[in-house]
């Protein structure tokens, strides 16, 4: 059985448009389940200003290529909205799957 991947995703928001931002981000967080994304959550830097990071699980590898492929361009129709507050566009969105590891 294929362990569930945890992912992450980091950038940056252009001080100007954090609050466009964060009301996209209430669209995006209700699609992302339509990938199969569970477990979501939102955070903000405490320490640096307008850095965000989202991590939520997905239960394959498949799944996390499509997710990171559709959240790194601005094909999908949600998704893209939040590509123009993100300091340095879609090429900032950094993402990264992890499996957990038992001890």
């Amino acid at each position: 059985m294929t362990k569930r991947l945890q992912i992450f995703m980091e950038y940056k928001i252009k001080k100007e448009l954090v609050k466009e931002y964060e009301e996209v981000m209430k669209e995006i967080m209700n699609v992302l389940p339509d990938y199969e994304a569970t477990n979501i959550q939102w955070y903000v830097a405490d320490d640096q200003p307008h850095l965000y990071v989202e991590m939520f699980e997905v239960p394959t590898p498949s799944h996390y290529q499509v997710l990171k492929q559709l959240r790194q361009s601005t094909e999908h129709a949600t998704f893209s909205k939040m590509v123009p507050f993100i300091e340095g566009g879609v090429e900032k969105i950094h993402c990264w799957a992890f499996q957990r590891k038992d001890s």
